[in-house]
Formats: structure tokens, C-alpha cells, sequence
């Protein structure tokens, strides 16, 4: 059984470097396990792109939808014309895939599950584009990806600056919720001086066991609790294959 990277994009505002577009398959044996920390960083903390989509044109880009209705590869080089002028609007006529309204006592808000902004809201202005949205928990959309969207959205309004910014979801085999999500970000105009990092953010709550088939889930008891060793040779390994192995 192996992760699953869907990169059907459709372009926005601008070319989108086509080498990034490739399917991928990729073995999941060594993808780490959730030990306490929201995050890990992958290759060093330093983002994968290549030289030539360090422009400064600005562009979005979404993965179409797969035949089970999950988002893919998204990926920007957002600059102030991307960025909101509006409030944001709901979003809850959106479902993604693994969508479950449940709450429990001890969750921010007690929902376990936010609908998770692939590229932040703040950033690009996108709201409830169903192709920029998947089923997150709490923990991972304040604790894990909130973080680094605000960081970037900081960079750019104090310096005016360009970046790249990609977000990969994982999916196990058929599953409707994912593992964990990969965000890349480089700084244009800085050569990533200003922003550069590359993390593997996990979709977990704390104290909550997630079927990722289906999205259910249940409150381990006392003596229950996710467990886990993260091996960072493996983890670097797991990334490094992360576009060598094509779908056939």
C-alpha cells in the first residue's frame, strides 16, 4: 500500500512550471509517525523547487479532483495581487472528502475536524474552492499549518515580495482523509533568504483515533494513546523518492 499524489493542476493567473506536475507513487513504509510535535521538516527544512520557478509572475494553480473527490497538489507564487481585500465568506456548503461533524470536549472549538484551506485563505483569497479544501483536524490547521501561512503572509505585507508556496496532501490507497500534508515555501526575490522551509504536517488530533478511510473517530481511553518513533534517515528517504517513481 502506497501514498497516492494527485497533480492534475488547473492554472491560474500565470504558467505553471510544468516538470512539478508529475503523478507519483510513493512507498510508505518509512513515512514517520506522530510523536508530539505538529510538524516535522523534510531535506533539511529546505523547499524543493527548481531554479526556474523563481519568477515573479504570480500565479495559482489547484489539482483537479480525483474519482473519490480528494484535492491534490496546490500551488502558488503569491505576491499582494493575490492576496484578500474581502472578508472571508462561509464555507460550509463545501464537504470534503471524510467530512464529520463530531465534537469533543478539550478540542478548540470542540470540532474535531476544520474544513482545512490547503493555501490559507489569507493568502490568495481562495474560500470555498473545493479543489483548496480537505477534511484537517483542529490541531493541524492552528497547531501545524496556521503557523506558516501566517509567516508568509507577514513576509510578503512588509516586504512586497514574491513566494512559491506548495501544499501536498497524502493519502493512503483509497482512504478519504489524509495523513498528513507536505507545505513548501521559498521567497522570490531574496533567493529564500526571507522565507524558505519544507514540512510534513501531521492530521492528527491529540487523544482522538481517526479511521482515515472513512473519517470516523473515537476518544482513546486512558490507557490508550498515539505512539510512534520518528526516524529521521527514514523520513528524509521517504521524501527523497518523493517524484522518482512515476505511476505507471
Amino acid at each position: 500500500m502506497g501514498f497516492i499524489l494527485f497533480n492534475s493542476l488547473g492554472i491560474k493567473n500565470g504558467l505553471f512550471p510544468e516538470n512539478n506536475i508529475d503523478s507519483t507513487y510513493l512507498d510508505t513504509r518509512d513515512l514517520p509517525e506522530y510523536t508530539g510535535s505538529p510538524y516535522v521538516t523534510i531535506n533539511d527544512n529546505e523547499p524543493e523547487f527548481d531554479a526556474e520557478d523563481y519568477g515573479t509572475q504570480p500565479f495559482e494553480s489547484y489539482s483537479s479532483l480525483d474519482d473519490l473527490g480528494r484535492c491534490g497538489t496546490v500551488y502558488a507564487n503569491i505576491g499582494i495581487e493575490l492576496m484578500p481585500t474581502e472578508e472571508r465568506e462561509s464555507i460550509s456548503q463545501v464537504h470534503p472528502t471524510g467530512w464529520q461533524s463530531v465534537t469533543y470536549d478539550g478540542i478548540d472549538g470542540e470540532y474535531l475536524y476544520n474544513r482545512c484551506h490547503l493555501i490559507g485563505f489569507q493568502l490568495t483569497g481562495e474560500n470555498a474552492n473545493d479543489r483548496n479544501l480537505i477534511t484537517g483536524t483542529r490541531y493541524m490547521n492552528v497547531e501545524g499549518m496556521l503557523p506558516f501561512e501566517n509567516q508568509v503572509a507577514d513576509y510578503i505585507r512588509s516586504t512586497g515580495n514574491h513566494v512559491l508556496y506548495r501544499a501536498t496532501p497524502f493519502f493512503e490507497g483509497n482512504d478519504l482523509v489524509a495523513k498528513g500534508v507536505q507545505i513548501e515555501a521559498g521567497s522570490v526575490e531574496d533567493q529564500g533568504r526571507g522565507i524558505s522551509f519544507n514540512v510534513y504536517v501531521f492530521n492528527v488530533q491529540p487523544g482522538i483515533e481517526i479511521d482515515y478511510a472513512t473519517g470516523k473517530s473515537r476518544q482513546y481511553s486512558n490507557n490508550e494513546g498515539a505512539s510512534g518513533s520518528v526516524e529521521n534517515n527514514s523520513l528524509e528517504a521517504f521524501f527523497e523518492r518523493r517524484w522518482a517513481l512515476a505511476l505507471p
